[in-house]
């Protein structure tokens, strides 16, 4: 039986008769550097970094005879090629599966000759290309659902049970999605309508979370599981926000304007996103303003502990990602 049969039935009985970011990407994935000017660039956790070319467009465009390149990456240590850092012939450099200790300032040197036709005098040109990549990951989405129901009085065991059955059929709703409510409350008012007396009325909040007991068994080992949450607290919002949609089709369309005394308020359900980072990392829109929304790794001097949206100072830290004060 759908759920909104459920709780339709249950009102009457109560009564008694709700990946990659940078603004200097080109169009082959390319990021070339800028003379004087680090480029900031967000590569999503676990996925390989665009290409970094060291040289900028202008140069590119040139002649450039006997170049050599010289990549050096976080913590000033020399970068050669590896299983994950791969440095083309041609100075282009990519990072497989990112990570947050990956995070920080490259650096490449690129050396080339220019050459006097008349003479063929020989001059060694060098030229530096700062690169800043910054590991990120999505935020944990979570919804916080507000809507309200009439009531008979403010008094009286009604209420309460009304508020249990919700809950529970909500849960049973989005239980196979791995995801949860909490922290629901509710609250009984009195409202004065235009051209009506007063009325009594259930003010209900809660809010839908992708962490039920068991959610890691969704990730199917998934690195990125927050692909996976993400995706199932969007179907879970859709879910409930049809089941009070059919709410109040029902009574609308099926009950002649004859309405039980405890029923959904048409138009009253409300929902708001709340965005949350796992602990070391944090949002920033100042800082990263190419990847406002994203949940970037601390940088050195900030760390997160919990799932705060933002990065908390502590001096003493040097890395990137930090989970903790020392």
């Amino acid at each position: 039986m759908r759920a909104w049969v459920l709780l339709f039935a249950v009102l009457w009985y109560l009564t008694g008769v709700g990946w990659q970011r940078s603004s200097d990407l080109t169009k082959k994935g390319f990021i070339y550097g800028k003379p004087g000017h680090p480029v900031k660039i967000y590569v999503k956790l676990h996925h390989n970094s665009p290409v970094l070319v060291c040289m900028d467009l202008k140069r590119a465009k040139k002649e450039t005879v006997d170049p050599t390149y010289l990549w050096i990456g976080p913590n000033d240590k020399l970068l050669t090629g590896n299983y994950r850092i791969n440095i083309t012939k041609t100075g282009k450099l990519m990072v497989k599966d990112f990570l947050e200790p990956l995070s920080g300032l490259y650096t490449c040197t690129l050396s080339y000759k220019t050459i006097k036709a008349q003479t063929q005098e020989e001059k060694i040109v060098k030229q530096n290309y700062d690169f800043i990549i910054y590991a990120y990951r999505e935020p944990d989405y979570s919804y916080k659902m507000a809507v309200r129901f009439t009531t008979k009085s403010c008094i009286g065991r009604y209420n309460e049970q009304l508020f249990r059955v919700l809950k529970k059929t909500l849960d049973n709703l989005i239980s196979d999605l791995s995801c949860h409510i909490i922290e629901p409350s509710f609250k009984c008012h009195f409202v004065k309508l235009p051209k009506h007396g007063l009325m009594h009325e259930l003010f209900i909040a809660f809010q839908v979370n992708p962490f039920a007991p068991g959610w890691k068994g969704a990730c199917n080992d998934s690195v990125d599981c927050e692909d996976i949450t993400n995706h199932n607290i969007l179907q879970a919002r859709d879910r409930i926000g049809e089941f009070f949609r059919s709410q109040a089709y029902i009574f609308n369309h099926d009950f002649n304007k004859t309405l039980p005394a405890m029923h959904f308020v048409d138009h009253s359900f409300q929902v708001v996103r709340i965005d949350s980072c796992r602990p070391g990392f944090g949002k920033n829109e100042g800082l990263h303003s190419d990847c406002a929304t994203c949940c970037v790794a601390c940088s050195p001097g900030t760390f997160s502990p919990d799932v705060d949206v933002t990065c908390q100072i502590c001096v003493s830290i040097r890395i990137y990602g930090a989970k903790s004060c020392p």
